[in-house]
């Protein structure tokens, strides 16, 4: 018996443990409020992303494939549905992320349908603007879903057409993903759509805050993730970008999606590394005391809070985290203000 969308779905090792399918514990009592389900097809996804766990060209079984470095295991949505309503209040959120498959667009329909017949819980999208059609969007919204994500990840039409287009034979295209961007926030209003983007693929500081900043003019915000390689990926041996580049840019992000700076406040070098913020310091120390730059940016519950947190999905659980699933410590911070320069 085959274990497809829509009957099935492949869920986060962190969710699993939200929802009880598995034990463990979160290092730091990190919590993970958002049930992200991901679609799923015994013949995979079409895309071939060089950096991407689920690629068609990474070897394995695609139903074995990790996704962000971790099991992804597979579970029947009414199981899940059961699981999240005797949760109490531990799940804020459900995000069904789609992949490069033909199936996945009224699959994605019917699964937004059967959780709220069920669950009175926000759900999101992670969508695929190549198979996914403005038309698309509008029954999405219709059926119950609120918020979108789009998962340009690559600041820059070089990056991107290296890493997801033709430089990997895969179907994706830069112009796509930036007009169903721009659909999305039509259909869906104002700040009810993210664009996911990955610190470290080879871009600028520059170029990435030019992009964030593009994409809070057209009515988005930005879900940070900091490039973390996948094991047999086409990018298995890249590094991960310094912590200090990626600091640099999660307050920038912070201060571009709050309306507290643009980027031409910024300043930058002649490689493009970023700085200064064109703040007065004292008002910038205040900003970084605070912590909130340095968590995770990501769909909300009904709280307002941060519901996605993917406790370490972009680094491993110890000291370096990289986006905060809680609120930095005092001690935390004296660490962030001596890795924002480094």
């Amino acid at each position: 018996m085959t274990s497809e969308s829509p009957e099935h779905l492949r869920t986060s090792l962190a969710a699993a443990m939200t929802m009880d399918f598995k034990k463990g514990r979160f290092y730091r009592n990190a919590a993970s409020p958002c049930v992200n389900v991901l679609l799923t097809y015994d013949d995979g996804c079409a895309g071939s992303c060089a950096y991407c766990g689920l690629s068609s060209r990474r070897q394995g079984e695609y139903g074995d494939k990790s996704f962000i470095r971790v099991d992804w295991p597979t579970y029947s949505l009414d199981d899940m549905i059961d699981r999240m309503s005797t949760s109490g209040n531990r799940v804020k959120r459900v995000c069904i992320s789609m992949v490069t498959n033909g199936k996945a667009r009224p699959d994605t329909s019917e699964v937004i349908l059967r959780l709220k017949e069920r669950l009175d819980l926000p759900v999101s999208l992670l969508i695929t603007p190549t198979i996914t059609t403005k038309d698309d969007l509008i029954k999405y919204k219709a059926d119950g879903a609120d918020m979108v994500g789009v998962a340009i990840d690559c600041a820059t039409p070089e990056l991107f057409e290296k890493y997801r287009g033709s430089g990997v034979g895969g179907p994706h295209r830069w112009e796509r993903y930036w007009q169903c961007l721009e659909e999305a926030i039509e259909v869906f209003g104002k700040d009810m759509t993210g664009a996911h983007l990955i610190v470290g693929l080879g871009e600028t500081e520059c170029q990435m805050i030019e992009v964030i900043q593009k994409v809070r003019d057209m009515g988005g915000s930005t879900h940070l993730f900091s490039f973390f390689p996948e094991r047999d990926s086409l990018l298995a041996e890249h590094p991960q970008p310094p912590i200090g580049q990626y600091r640099r840019i999660q307050l920038a992000r912070f201060l571009i999606d709050d309306g507290i700076c643009k980027a031409d406040n910024f300043k930058f070098d002649i490689s493009g590394k970023l700085n200064g913020f064109g703040l007065p310091e004292e008002e910038l120390d205040n900003i970084i005391r605070k912590g909130s730059p340095f968590t995770t940016s990501g769909c909300p519950g009904r709280d307002g809070a941060v519901a996605c947190t993917r406790p370490y999905a972009n680094c491993v659980p110890g000291p370096e985290i990289r986006n905060y699933a809680f609120p930095p410590e005092d001690e935390d911070i004296i660490l962030i203000k001596s890795q924002l320069w480094s």
